[in-house]
């Protein structure tokens, strides 16, 4: 019987898959730290046989060919795909047989032109029965992976290509066959979604995913392409690693700072990351720092904003802090942070000057526009996507994406900043920027449901 252990990646909306008949096993779509599927492989004494990639990877950095090479496992990528480093090679047609596993590779392009998907199928009474597709980036949950990422030149031919690989599965897989995507699960390589939900099994799908539910082609690359929205930016480096073979990683400990080094990094523009909640930072924190909590999509918005190959210091109440962010940023290819710092900002008080901001909802806005009558008013920061901008907003706001609030900060208007997003993450962040950069701020930790109800959304 086959079992499959699903490992998550909450934090980029990511899945991996371990696959196994009680003996062997194969893994789809690593992680870079597969020390989480090293465990699985030794609590079940399992041998692993093959590490399978869907894709190239745009989201994140993979951890399969080390993983391959530590236990001695094949690495399976599409024969077609351009890579510095030995693999096997497979098309649609070859077959991977490992212990009671059979697997079938299925070219289907659209989030990448040689995109494979693989239906894995047991045997009973000397018939191979599909039980479950691993569908990477191509067939997801309600709806299909992006078709933007590779080259925006091509999203029109890709967009074409993934309606008609996701109806190809729809269509020639059973019914009961369970869909295992990788995306789709809050990543930004999924597209729009369906506002329906499936059981997870092709059956489902045809009731749900787009893919089904729209069945002319040009409405649903109209539909798609219409629903894509910005993408972190370091999106553009995972492939180039991937392509070249990432090395190992290392998540020792990184060096100590000490507070006497604190003053001196911030003078050399390193980047000095609380991975505080928001409320805590806003409530004390060392001049000049910024805050992204590990409360959130912290890799994703940290590598959003953050300049590729800048030094990063972490901040973090304990040392179990710091590793969960290291482990979390050497997914996106930030590899070692420049050191580390255990404590609250107390902890190098010393060595920086401590600084607060107010923390305020969108009620307390309204009162503070409604009372600045005779004064400089309050200056609305809203730091959203430009889609949900679009969606509805508060007048009179000025609108800048967090990814962008860096490099236009000295373009807001002179006052007192208010800064709001959709739920309070991204506000945390785009405030503690704004301070950094010398301007007085107001964190709105606020749901921007609530708007409405006291301020003018247009």
């Amino acid at each position: 019987m086959i079992d499959v252990v699903t490992i998550e990646t909450p934090g980029l909306g990511d899945r991996s898959y371990l696959i196994t008949d009680g003996r062997v096993a194969v893994v789809v779509d690593p992680q870079r730290d597969i020390d989480r599927v090293q465990r699985v492989l030794d609590d079940r004494a399992l041998r692993l046989t093959h590490v399978l990639e869907t894709h190239v990877h745009n989201d994140y950095v993979t951890g399969g060919l080390e993983l391959a090479r530590a236990s001695g496992a094949r690495y399976v990528v599409a024969a077609d795909e351009p890579v510095d480093f030995e693999r096997v090679g497979v098309r649609e047609g070859d077959e991977i047989t490992s212990g009671g596993l059979h697997l079938r590779p299925l070219h289907t392009p659209g989030h990448t032109p040689h995109h494979l998907s693989y239906a894995i199928a047991d045997e009973v009474a000397g018939e191979l029965i599909d039980r479950f597709v691993l569908t990477g980036g191509s067939l997801l949950h309600g709806s299909v992976g992006r078709t933007d990422l590779i080259d925006p030149s091509r999203t029109d031919e890709l967009t074409r290509a993934q309606h008609r690989s996701a109806r190809r599965l729809l269509d020639e897989l059973g019914g009961t066959v369970a869909v295992l995507p990788t995306h789709g699960f809050g990543s930004f390589c999924s597209s729009t979604s369906s506002t329906e939900s499936s059981d997870g099994t092709i059956a489902g799908e045809r009731d749900v995913n787009q893919a089904a539910r729209i069945g002319d082609e040009d409405t649903f690359v109209a539909t798609i392409i219409s629903g894509l929205t910005a993408y972190p930016s370091y999106y553009e480096r995972m492939a180039p690693i991937n392509r070249s073979g990432p090395p190992p990683i290392d998540l020792s400990a990184p060096p100590a700072v000490h507070a006497d080094g604190v003053a001196e990094s911030l003078r050399r523009g390193d980047w000095i990351v609380d991975l505080r909640s928001r409320r805590a930072f806003a409530e004390q924190h060392v001049a000049g720092t910024v805050n992204v909590g590990l409360d959130g999509g912290f890799a994703t918005y940290l590598g959003w904003v953050l300049p590729w190959r800048a030094p990063v210091i972490l901040l973090g109440a304990e040392a179990d802090h710091i590793a969960a962010a290291q482990r979390e940023l050497v997914r996106i290819g930030v590899d070692r942070p420049a050191g580390g710092i255990v404590g609250g900002p107390e902890a190098v008080a010393s060595g920086a000057r401590l600084h607060r901001y107010a923390v305020a909802d969108f009620p307390g806005l309204a009162k503070a526009l409604g009372t600045a009558a005779g004064g400089v008013p309050p200056v609305v920061v809203d730091v959203r996507r430009d889609d949900e901008w679009r969606d509805g907003h508060i007048d009179g706001a000025v609108h800048i994406p967090l990814p962008d609030l860096a490099d236009r900060a000295a373009r807001i208007p002179e006052g007192e900043l208010w800064v709001h997003c959709a739920s309070g993450y991204r506000s945390a962040i785009g405030a503690s920027l704004l301070a950094r950069a010398g301007r007085e701020v107001v964190l709105v930790d606020d749901d921007f449901s609530n708007a409405a109800d006291s301020l003018p959304v247009i």
